[in-house]
């Protein structure tokens, strides 16, 4: 009898200790902001992915247009419309492709595709790179509308300087960043929403009103061929911008709740579809109506080239603050997951209001301070789309997809992926060179903090 205690008492200490740890992950879980709160509704999914996708990158749209050409331009358009539905249609459905797991996080979904240790090293510094390079360009996006926003109203007031308008921009979000989780944010977002829709409106109908200007001309801005080659790899940087919902489509499912009757793909991906009839909405009339109109000579921001009506211009670029206030918090809310897990999991702080406040503060003066110190709008925009958002959104879900499927070889869904994986390697490449060149030009008469 005695040989049968210790086996026994083992399986017990074991059997205590998995408990144990399935206990702590539960409560950490439940204090994590992307994983506490699975209520959400499939609408919540459409102005989360609206809020995401239909940033400050639609303004910049007729800029890209200018670059690239009517021809190129369009089917650039197109094409990345239809290649990102297809690769969001496929993150939603390898959200719960294992029964009785979710993949709550991109990286998690990484893990599982690429192995444990692969995984974080291929997904993680892309997705931060682009989570927080959309927040630092926010940062300056919202600068530069309160800016404008100033100068519409008030055109004989003192000039101030772009870096104030920055720091009371970032004063919002040194509140806004202690709401605990995605659900909190959703009266926020689906304001972002409304407002991104509703400036895209603004932006387009009074281009449209405003009329085809005098000697408008839609040959390429650059005189030589290098310079022409350039801008058209600037011009593919700004739309991949336009299109990064993809780098929080799976922590917006999280908090969608699953059952195996009713699994949260289905009201994620209705959500998702409503999502992208909004997005065209917004971008196609934007980019083609605001490029006919002004031709080669439109600004990086569709709304610097409308000058009248004062009130309207005045108010697009108010509605333009608000929405990247509701943006940045969609995309600060997974940087905010990853830095409290790692300080909780791997650090062993205490869950706690104290250590959520100091780390989402110092986030926030992180970005704020480097928006200030490089607001290169429209460089940033290309440079971070190519680098980055080419692989999250273009082919890195297409590469998981080969490897956790296995679609049969040759066949269509095979051939599809791989299209959509060399096509995106193509903007990957070359999409920064153009960003990079903008920024190094627009820095030569740059002045630290003027």
């Amino acid at each position: 009898m005695g040989t049968q205690v210790a086996p026994n008492n083992d399986q017990y200490a074991r059997r205590s200790t998995i408990e144990e740890i399935l206990e702590k992950q539960k409560e950490l879980d439940e204090w994590l902001p992307i994983t506490s709160s699975r209520n959400a509704k499939w609408w919540y999914s459409a102005f989360h992915n609206v809020t995401a996708m239909v940033g400050a990158g639609v303004l910049s749209l007729p800029y890209a247009m200018s670059e690239l050409g009517w021809g190129p331009g369009v089917v650039v358009l197109v094409l990345s419309w239809v290649i990102t539905l297809y690769t969001l249609w496929q993150m939603v459905e390898m959200h719960e492709m294992v029964p009785g797991k979710r993949f709550d996080r991109y990286h998690e979904l990484g893990q599982y595709a690429f192995g444990e240790k692969l995984g974080l090293y291929i997904v993680v510094p892309q997705q931060l790179i682009v989570e927080v390079g959309i927040n630092i360009v926010y940062m300056v996006t919202g600068g530069q509308s309160l800016q404008k926003f100033h100068d519409t109203v008030c055109p004989g007031c003192k000039k101030i300087k772009l870096t104030f308008f920055i720091m009371i921009f970032a004063s919002v979000h040194f509140v806004l960043s202690h709401l605990p989780n995605f659900n909190s944010i959703s009266g926020v977002s689906l304001a972002a929403a409304v407002m991104s829709v509703s400036y895209s409106t603004i932006a387009w109908t009074a281009s449209l009103d405003k009329g085809v200007q005098p000697n408008v001309q839609y040959g390429y801005r650059a005189k030589s061929t290098s310079g022409t080659v350039f801008n058209f790899f600037n011009g593919l940087g700004d739309v991949a911008f336009a299109y990064a919902g993809h780098n929080v489509v799976l922590e917006i499912q999280a908090t969608i709740p699953s059952t195996p009757q009713k699994p949260s793909k289905g009201p994620m991906w209705r959500g998702a579809v409503v999502a992208y009839i909004v997005v065209a909405l917004c971008y196609f009339p934007v980019a083609l109506i605001g490029y006919w109109m002004f031709g080669n000579s439109v600004d990086d921001n569709v709304l610097i080239s409308l000058k009248k009506p004062a009130w309207l211009i005045a108010t697009a670029n108010m509605f333009v603050v608000i929405h990247v206030i509701g943006s940045y918090q969609i995309y600060a809310m997974p940087v905010f997951d990853m830095i409290e897990f790692a300080l909780v999991a791997k650090l062993h702080f205490k869950p706690s209001k104290t250590l959520r406040f100091v780390t989402r503060n110092i986030y926030v003066a992180f970005t704020m301070f480097i928006a200030i110190t490089l607001p290169f709008f429209g460089g940033l925009l290309s440079f971070f789309g190519g680098f980055a958002f080419a692989p999250t959104t273009y082919f890195l879900p297409c590469i998981m997809w080969l490897r956790i499927c296995k679609p049969k070889k040759y066949g269509l869904s095979w051939w599809t992926n791989w299209i959509c994986i060399v096509l995106g390697v193509c903007l990957m490449i070359l999409a920064p060179i153009g960003g990079l060149r903008s920024i190094i030009i627009q820095a030569k008469d740059y002045k630290f903090y003027s």
